[in-house]
């Protein structure tokens, strides 16, 4: 009996916890994933009363009023009365709109690049245009970018700061907040970054590759665009891509590195360890190096490379190298089904020469250009509107819903 007596309490304590799971964690991450619906809504929207964003969303208004609520309890959105006079047709007093806050900085972006690290205080409605308020020259050993970086944020006061994020170049583990490879940056791998970060600022730290972040940069500046390859050149070429809205992650924590592709009859060195990479035609050092060559040794820069490509056009060693970087483009639209390239970087700041050669040789080598339109644009970098996005999601968003699943545990 006393037997059959336990296993009845065993049985009835594992229903309650069932029971538990239903009624509390299941509304939670229901809760959770409306406040993420709301506030892309309200991101691509610009602006919106509540009655606008339960209509899109598909809520009920008390659901999504409750939401706003505590979205602006916690600071992440703002209510303000639009300018009346535009309101002509409204009847009555307008209703008031919600917008992201744009006000108050609550997070810190940290761009870690090859020759400077760059830093900005951001609110999470920041602007499209990157703004770096404190700039340094990136150290050779991760030691000496902790000292820089400290000095660096004291110029940076943050009442309030809810996280940081860094861009970081390479190979990089988000989930871990590990570099794992870095060709031009070798001093960041393993040398425990996020702990570095940590100490100059007691707040949770997240690690975005930095293509990453220029993608979902792109996708917040122009919300419509669900599906598009990022391609971005500079110290280093690289990409990442948008599939139906969201950031590509595969299952390694590598992706668009096509700027270490072999070029067939390249012969130079590449700071991955290879010989050949396009990177080292491509990039800025590459198109630079070329640009010497061509000119037989004479002293080479890129105001002067601009000027030269505005005279003459593209060239053929520059045809060569626009190629083989179409080639590869090319290949990455066949094999994820995209039609769409957004370049950004040194390429973008050519003459539009370059650009219209590197898109008529993409779509020489894109399937979809057999029957449809490939689109190729160039953007400026929005890093920083990236580095925003990434800190809502994966910063902001958890530690609310750690807060209140709290005060819901206990109470309160």
């Amino acid at each position: 009996m006393k037997s059959g007596g336990l296993q009845l309490k065993a049985c009835l304590c594992a229903n309650y916890i069932v029971f538990l799971s239903i009624v509390i964690l299941v509304p939670s991450k229901m809760g959770q994933l409306n406040k993420r619906a709301l506030l892309a809504r309200l991101q691509v929207l610009g602006a919106a009363s509540r009655a606008e964003l339960a209509k899109s969303l598909g809520l009920s208004q008390p659901t999504t009023g409750k939401i706003v609520d505590d979205l602006l309890q916690i600071g992440l959105v703002r209510e303000f009365d639009p300018d009346r006079q535009r309101e002509v047709a409204a009847l009555g007093r307008p209703g008031r709109r919600l917008c992201l806050d744009a006000s108050r900085p609550r997070l810190v972006a940290v761009q870690l690049g090859v020759r400077h690290t760059s830093l900005a205080a951001l609110p999470i409605g920041t602007g499209a245009e990157d703004h770096w308020t404190v700039q340094f020259v990136t150290p050779a050993s991760p030691t000496r970018w902790r000292r820089a970086l400290s000095k660096a944020a004291a110029r940076l006061p943050v009442k309030g700061l809810w996280g940081v994020l860094a861009s970081v170049p390479g190979v990089v583990d988000e989930q871990k907040a590990e570099v794992l490879f870095s060709p031009n940056l070798h001093w960041t791998e393993g040398s425990g970054l996020i702990g570095f970060i940590r100490d100059v600022w007691d707040a949770p730290v997240a690690l975005v590759q930095e293509e990453r972040a220029l993608a979902l940069g792109h996708q917040a500046s122009d919300p419509g665009q669900e599906d598009f390859l990022l391609t971005d050149f500079g110290d280093g070429v690289g990409g990442a891509a948008i599939v139906s809205g969201k950031i590509f992650s595969p299952p390694l924590p590598m992706s668009g590195e096509f700027g270490h592709t072999p070029v067939l009859g390249n012969k130079r060195p590449c700071g991955c360890g290879a010989v050949g990479c396009l990177e080292t035609l491509v990039s800025t050092s590459g198109l630079l190096r070329s640009f010497a060559t061509a000119r037989h040794g004479a002293t080479a820069n890129w105001p002067a490379l601009v000027q030269f490509i505005a005279a003459q056009g593209v060239v053929s060693w520059l045809a060569e190298a626009l190629d083989a970087t179409a080639f590869a483009i090319a290949g990455a639209l066949n094999v994820c089904g995209l039609r769409r390239v957004v370049v950004t970087g040194s390429l973008e700041e050519l003459p539009p020469a370059v650009l219209r050669y590197l898109a008529a040789a993409i779509e020489r080598g894109a399937l979809w250009a057999r029957w449809g339109r490939v689109e190729v644009e160039g953007a400026p970098r929005r890093r920083a509107a990236g580095l925003a996005a990434a800190g809502m999601e994966r910063l902001v968003l958890p530690m609310i819903e750690r807060e209140r699943g709290a005060r819901n545990f206990v109470g309160k």
